[in-house]
């Protein structure tokens, strides 16, 4: 007698004006530090940028690519670190070590064929500003600067580099009517 498997529920909740909010988004534009990373810069003996990544916001960027979500990361740094994770990730559409990020995101989404009207944002400080200001979606993780928080429509319980980018992946992929799908497809 094959083993009865009991069903998958879905724990998130959502307040139903975020879920509207969020369905039209089909591009997330990430800010790095403090966002992917916990915002620490971390140097080698040899001068080398560390970075620290987690592994729930990187399946998370890939769940949402699987859902026709386009991830992009616009950094006002570069390293190596960063873009051996970034291309682990298959995340093709970014500029890095552009301090001026608002030319930097619509030169992106023009190359997407998409507008504000369709983009998710998550930054944390004020270079981040001009994208949460005209995204449908603005996100942020809890310590970001308050000009930020004060900006946001969702912010995170995670901390950054702690799963705070996957919990905005979520929020997309329920809006987006995937998320059920890919945890029944992940618990097989």
């Amino acid at each position: 007698m094959p083993l009865e498997l009991p069903p998958l529920n879905p724990v998130l909740r959502h307040e139903p004006a975020l879920l509207l909010r969020a369905q039209p988004v089909r591009v997330v534009v990430l800010d790095v530090d403090g966002v992917l990373t916990d915002g620490g810069l971390y140097f080698s003996e040899s001068g080398e940028t560390l970075k620290r990544f987690h592994t729930l916001d990187g399946h998370g960027l890939k769940l949402l690519q699987r859902a026709g979500i386009t991830p992009v990361v616009i950094s006002g740094r570069d390293s190596p670190a960063l873009r051996l994770r970034l291309d682990a990730l298959g995340v093709t559409h970014r500029r890095l070590g552009t301090e001026d990020k608002l030319p930097a995101a619509q030169e992106l989404l023009a190359e997407l064929g998409l507008d504000w009207a369709q983009a998710a944002a998550m930054g944390d400080d004020w270079p981040d500003l001009p994208l949460l200001r005209r995204a449908a979606l603005a996100c942020a993780p809890p310590q970001a600067q308050l000009e930020v928080l004060g900006l946001a429509h969702f912010v995170t319980q995670r901390a950054p580099g702690q799963g705070a980018v996957r919990e905005l992946c979520d929020l997309l992929l329920v809006a987006c009517g995937a998320y059920a799908v890919e945890l029944e497809a992940a618990a097989r």
